[in-house]
């Protein structure tokens, strides 16, 4: 019989995968879904009552250690009042001043309930602010290093940036007194409402690959307006995982 053989049954031609999605980015995961989960969490300890404590100008006058402590750390016109203010959604919480370099002391913030805060907050005198002394300068520095250094309660300092002018060299050189001492430090860029939508993505590549030669510094790195709020519960939700959990009260909704 020279007739052709049975057809042989064609072999299932192999399923297609579906499209692999592609892994979102850094810059998409930083204050995004990274920390989304203690979102909430920052915004119920952001509601918490918050109190001016007292200003310190020597060691003499820290208040005694106890709850975690953030400290807050930036150039003398950087914003960090404001940024202080819209997290707490407090307007005169911490001073603000046209007159960079207003704040001169260490300024102690409580945070949750009285006797039993969740987290201190400490406002830092601003640094790079031309118009005062070299002995003022160094008489700050001296006060701010010897409180990072000796401060086994300080969780972590919020160094700010101002996303129009990015790192400059009293930044890098205030990180590399933070790397000496061995204080985890996070950097936070204020005023990203001032750069034009095109300018926001190559600025925060900018600040991430500063930020990475530096080996205290926390890799994430969060942007914020105080104006608009952009960045606000990210960085709220950042600082609640520093804080005591016990103290701040929130409990996660069951799914």
């Amino acid at each position: 019989m020279t007739g052709k053989g049975p057809n042989k049954p064609e072999s299932p031609e192999p399923e297609k995968s579906a499209p692999e999605k592609s892994a979102p980015d850094k810059a998409s995961l930083e204050g995004k879904g990274l920390i989304a989960g203690n979102i909430e969490a920052g915004r119920w300890l952001f509601a918490q009552p918050c109190e001016f404590l007292r200003g310190v100008v020597d060691l003499d006058g820290l208040p005694p250690m106890g709850a975690p402590e953030i400290a807050f750390a930036g150039r003398s016109n950087v914003g960090k009042s404001s940024l202080v203010n819209a997290l707490t959604g407090r307007s005169t919480l911490a001073r603000t001043s046209n007159t960079p370099g207003r704040t001169q002391q260490l300024n102690f913030f409580s945070l949750g309930q009285p006797g039993n805060p969740a987290l201190i907050l400490v406002d830092l005198p601003g640094y790079g602010y031309a118009r005062e002394t070299k002995a003022t300068v160094a008489a700050w520095t001296r006060l701010v290093m010897d409180y990072l250094r000796g401060r086994t309660s300080l969780r972590r300092v919020i160094v700010l940036i101002d996303a129009r002018h990015g790192v400059k060299e009293n930044d890098h050189e205030t990180m590399k007194l933070l790397d000496t001492a061995a204080v985890s430090y996070q950097v936070v860029l204020t005023k990203i409402d001032k750069l034009k939508p095109s300018e926001v993505r190559p600025r925060l590549e900018e600040v991430r690959e500063a930020v990475r030669r530096h080996v205290a510094a926390h890799p994430i790195v969060i942007a914020t307006s105080s104006v608009k709020g952009e960045g606000i519960a990210e960085l709220r939700a950042e600082i609640a995982g520093l804080a005591d959990p016990q103290a701040i009260g929130y409990k996660a909704r069951e799914q």
